[in-house]
């Protein structure tokens, strides 16, 4: 008992160990000062597309890209100001931050642009064309298609099921947003029943950039199918221009021939062209 009791109460040596642990802690008078000033914040890289703002204290002075704001900017001034106030390659550039981060895309919107000639060229080029230019991904041709897409379906929703001859200038703007640009011919027929209402609009395939295979049999039998009592054939001509080639004529008197046969008729035959169209039936060339 006697020897246990000079290592306990306020012996020398525990008010030694006392010392060195109050000595680990901060001075009591340091509880009560406010806590210190959060860290500098620097610049964000997770988006480089947003400006920093402007002269905040602590921000990194490493000067930032020179597109950062632009994109913000470029989108205000779409929204305020409309489609109109922005040319062909702004309105591609904005498309393209949907599917490029970290990086100015205005060099890519230009050189497509120059390649393709405008923004409808763009929208509708071949995937393996636009794949032979640097930078492109298949998140850029993602979002062509998709504008391509809304394009066709918002023209096609003016004509069809529609009286073709009081929507005739509707149904030609659709027929060229769906075919002018396309870099190889294709083929489609409109079928329309007794009061010339469009109750189909079918492609009946693709070729080469100067043929496409029609077969006229086909082309009867499937105005039988969907009871339809006239056509319209439509086709392209990637070239531009839009005259009727001697093998479009014969095409075209083949299927007129089939088609009246079992009591179909063709309204017109209407070639698209980049500019301008041509329609047999004003060339003289259906009786």
């Amino acid at each position: 008992m006697g020897g246990e009791s000079k290592d306990r109460g306020f012996s020398e040596a525990a008010l030694k160990r006392l010392d060195e642990l109050e000595s680990s802690f901060a001075p009591i008078e340091s509880y009560d000062a406010p806590p210190p000033p959060p860290a500098a914040p620097t610049a964000p890289e997770s988006r480089p597309d947003e400006a920093i703002p402007g002269g905040a204290p602590g921000w990194r002075s490493n000067p930032a890209p020179h597109y950062w704001g632009h994109r913000e900017r470029l989108r205000t001034r779409f929204l305020e100001s409309g489609q109109e106030s922005l040319p062909e390659y702004e309105l591609l550039e904005l498309l393209l931050f949907n599917a490029i981060e970290r990086r100015d895309v205005k060099p890519l919107a230009k050189r497509l642009i120059a390649l393709f000639g405008d923004l409808n060229g763009v929208v509708a080029a071949p995937e393996l064309r636009l794949r032979e230019v640097d930078g492109v991904t298949d998140k850029v041709i993602l979002q062509l298609r998709l504008v391509q897409a809304f394009g066709h379906r918002m023209a096609r929703a003016k004509v069809i099921k529609r009286e073709v001859i009081g929507s005739w200038e509707a149904l030609m703007s659709y027929c060229k947003t769906v075919m002018a640009y396309r870099e190889t011919e294709q083929f489609r027929i409109l079928y329309l029943d007794r009061k010339n209402v469009l109750i189909a609009d079918e492609a009946q395939g693709s070729g080469t950039v100067d043929h496409v295979p029609v077969y006229p049999r086909e082309v009867a039998k499937r105005a039988l199918e969907l009871n339809a009592s006239a056509i319209i054939l439509v086709h392209n001509h990637p070239s531009g221009d839009p005259e009727p080639s001697p093998q479009d004529i014969a095409m075209t008197m083949k299927i007129d021939a089939a088609c009246g046969a079992v009591g179909v008729t063709i309204h017109d035959h209407i070639v698209i062209g980049k500019a301008e169209d041509a329609s047999f039936r004003a060339l003289g060339l259906l009786e």
